[in-house]
């Protein structure tokens, strides 16, 4: 099996974006093979609907027992089991929906995107259209 480039996480509250382009860390339960390198693209349901809103490259992972006793008290409190952190965060001023993506012919919304993993070339597909619309 061909190991991802990178994976789409999709962010479901507002207050957890928020939290994701402060901290530059991201708490899941997706079972998937993280790795430092990757690149994970956020999308975030918007007033255009899903849509690519930023994207970061993996510095660190780690699984909840490394954790603050803080960090391992909200994990347990939403079934995550690691924390992903990112070298650097980009956040798009403006989204970028997925239906002016690739993504579109896949028919998968809202939660099927979240932790669907990508290669390079549908990374930077997403990421040039994203960045070509913020001028």
């Amino acid at each position: 099996m061909v190991e991802a480039d990178g994976y789409i996480l999709r962010i479901a509250t507002e207050k957890w974006v928020d939290q994701v382009f402060n901290i530059a860390i991201y708490y899941t339960g997706a079972r998937r093979k993280w790795k430092a390198g990757q690149t994970i693209v956020f999308m975030h349901k918007t007033s255009i609907g899903d849509a690519a809103i930023g994207y970061g490259v993996i510095e660190n992972v780690y699984e909840r027992d490394e954790l603050s006793e803080e960090e391992r008290l909200e994990c347990e409190k939403y079934g995550w089991k690691k924390a992903i952190e990112f070298k650097y965060i980009i956040k798009f001023e403006k989204p970028l929906p997925v239906k002016e993506t690739f993504l579109k012919d896949l028919k998968l919304r809202g939660k099927y995107l979240h932790g669907l993993p990508l290669n390079r070339e549908q990374l930077n597909a997403i990421i040039s259209r994203a960045e070509r619309l913020q001028h």
